[in-house]
């Protein structure tokens, strides 16, 4: 299986613009530049579309580790905060902290961290990343 996102750009690092797009359309030219991504202004930032995509992944793990426990999660939101900083050389993607709130009836608090763990280790996008990856997982 293999999926495509694209970006396109023009100009220098600061005065410069760019778009992103994704094979599916989710995204068709979406804004991204210098300010978005370091300035807080609005415009999307690979930071927060890797975290989008780690939180997504984790959580369609954890959705497939709990059916293999005989568990069903009711609802599950998840958050991926990604830590962009500077280093010798430029800058670095350094954390993920993943943030879960689950409602999976019939699991205890033990087993529960236990699978959110194996999901945490387990997911492709963790995987794929050489940063520290935490994970706070709440049971409700």
């Amino acid at each position: 299986m293999q999926r495509k996102g694209s970006a396109q750009w023009s100009g220098g690092i600061k005065d410069g613009k760019g778009s992103i797009s994704t094979e599916s359309g989710a995204l068709k030219d979406y804004p991204y530049g210098f300010a978005s991504r370091f300035e807080g202004t609005p415009g999307s930032n690979p930071e927060e579309l890797l975290g989008a995509a780690h939180a997504a992944c984790f959580t369609m793990a954890l959705s497939l580790i709990l059916g293999e426990a005989k568990l069903r999660a009711e609802k599950m939101d998840t958050t991926a905060k990604v830590t962009l900083e500077q280093v010798e050389g430029g800058y670095a993607i350094s954390a993920v902290h993943l943030t879960l709130k689950a409602n999976v009836p019939g699991a205890d608090n033990a087993t529960f961290q236990e699978l959110a763990a194996k999901a945490k280790a387990g997911c492709p996008v963790s995987k794929l990343l050489k940063a520290d990856i935490s994970l706070e997982a709440t049971l409700v």
